[in-house]
């Protein structure tokens, strides 16, 4: 019998463990088993090696072939696993010497030509190999550019089994792809300054942006609810890099091409209403993918119509809103990936949207006004910051020379508000006021002025705890906004306005 081995990753959730695909083969009729807890796609892992060898120029061993995924509690999905496979099984048949996998991580899908296919989830599993240790990696030459954006190892790009081989017999592999020129910088696709009036509501929006607060709009239809909340993310500043770096790795997991390079920007996901909740929070059959959650995180997550998502979907977020993460638990592993998303909500007041507008007639039944404003739960509505109401806009705003503030203006201040909490709370370990916990925010922070204010509020059983904390953080960022060095009273009470939704203006 003859063995050799070679080493991939199987990613959980975000976490990696290196795994060892054994390859022995005996005496007997020719016949493979894949054994390992393989999913459907890696189980015919072995039929496209063996076309793959075949049609390279190798051949596929006339033997009984037992390829072994190790651990083998541990289940493996997906299709990255094809070049380890190839890889051990040409180190038993003494194409390949042995000594030449060690340290070494290799992922790639096969094609039956032979030629080296791109896979889902690169950037997280060469992360993980990297921590534990291994030092090389070979990886699909389309995804080199991606592979390059990690630091720490050695990397092989290879197109075809015939460069696989080539690398581990002492070749190059692929060279790194030359660098895609760069564009000259244009106006972004959207900004705040498209959006006429709703002055009030833009503010809100810089104040959701400045101490990352999330954000519930609500009025009638056209008012322009939609117009903000997909303006959001253009006055969020860039990430940092560790943030663009655990943006990417998720991004990677879902497929998302990073060829022009790490995620710099905060990401921006809206799914629509008819959304199933696995595609929302995450999901799958034995090992969950991440979801729209996650795939905004350290960004915006956007639920436009919030009324109309399943009561079950939208209940589904209050886990993540407090705790930044989602938990996947299936029968075989638990999947946890980042959510610490910023979340939008935007709603009309009723069915026909109508419903307290001034010189509008609502046709709805009370009764149904009131099933609409509870199909979305209290307490996902306790654990929102900013309530938002929107009035119609006046005419005279819509004309070609009224004034409005670009995103970029905004952007500035929320910036400067950013490096004030950032100062602020490093010694806790923070960065937005958003992420304070209760405890460090009553305790080791200034009391602000008026604080009496919310003693008074939540014995009448107007606010919660949560609320009361809520409030406490947003004049925390009004304050930011303003240069203050801690809130005053006008700035605790403007803050249990717009957690009340009382800051309702004429647009």
């Amino acid at each position: 019998m003859r063995q050799a081995k070679a080493l991939s990753v199987a990613l959980v959730g975000m976490e990696g463990t290196i795994i060892e695909v054994e390859a022995a083969i005996c005496a007997g009729l020719p016949n493979t088993r894949l054994v390992g807890l393989p999913d459907k796609a890696l189980k015919e892992a072995s039929d496209r090696c063996r076309a793959a060898m075949s049609t390279s120029g190798g051949g596929w061993p006339s033997a009984s072939v037992t390829i072994n995924l190790s651990p083998a509690t541990l289940p493996k999905a997906g299709s990255h696993y094809d070049l380890s496979i190839v890889a051990a099984i040409a180190a038993a048949q003494g194409r390949v010497d042995p000594e030449a996998l060690a340290g070494l991580a290799l992922f790639g899908e096969l094609g039956l030509d032979g030629r080296v296919r791109p896979v889902r989830g690169l950037l997280p599993a060469l992360l993980n190999a990297r921590d534990k240790a291994l030092t090389k990696a070979v990886v699909p030459a389309g995804q080199l550019r991606e592979a390059s954006l990690l630091s720490g190892l050695t990397l092989y790009g290879v197109s075809d089994l015939a460069e696989l081989f080539e690398v581990l017999s002492g070749g190059g592999g692929a060279a790194m792809p030359p660098a895609r020129p760069v564009e000259p910088s244009v106006r972004a696709a959207v900004d705040l300054a498209d959006v006429a009036g709703q002055e009030e509501a833009k503010w809100a929006m810089e104040v959701a942006a400045a101490g990352r607060h999330h954000l519930y709009l609500h009025g009638p239809p056209g008012v322009g609810k939609t117009l903000l909340a997909e303006r959001l993310a253009t006055i969020l500043p860039d990430l940092t890099e560790p943030e663009s770096l655990e943006v990417s790795g998720v991004h990677s997991l879902c497929g998302i091409d990073l060829d022009d390079g790490l995620v710099r920007r905060p990401p921006y996901a809206d799914p629509h209403h008819s959304a199933s909740l696995a595609s929302l929070v995450g999901g799958g059959a034995r090992v969950a993918m991440p979801g729209a959650v996650s795939r905004a995180h350290r960004g915006v997550l956007f639920l436009d119509e919030a009324p109309e998502f399943p009561p079950r979907s939208m209940d589904a977020l209050r886990v993540p809103l407090e705790s930044g993460r989602v938990v996947l638990a299936r029968s075989e592993a638990t999947a946890v990936y980042p959510a610490n998303f910023q979340l939008v909500l935007a709603a009309n007041p009723c069915p026909c949207g109508m419903a307290g507008t001034p010189g509008a007639e609502c046709r709805c039944a009370p009764m149904a006004v009131r099933r609409y404003a509870a199909r979305v739960s209290g307490p996902i509505l306790d654990r929102i910051d900013i309530h938002q109401r929107l009035r119609p806009v006046r005419p005279e705003l819509l004309a070609p020379d009224a004034v409005t503030e670009s995103s970029a203006i905004v952007a500035e201040r929320v910036l400067q508000a950013r490096d004030r909490q950032r100062h602020r709370l490093a010694r806790f370990g923070w960065s937005t006021n958003a992420e304070i916990p209760g405890v460090i925010l009553r305790k080791q922070l200034p009391a602000p002025g008026g604080a009496e204010l919310l003693s008074r509020v939540m014995s009448q059983g107007q606010l919660s705890v949560r609320g009361a904390d809520k409030v406490l953080r947003l004049s925390w960022t009004i304050a930011d906004l303003a240069g203050a060095p801690a809130p005053t009273s006008d700035h605790l009470h403007t803050a249990l306005a717009m957690r009340r939704g009382e800051l309702a203006g004429v647009a």
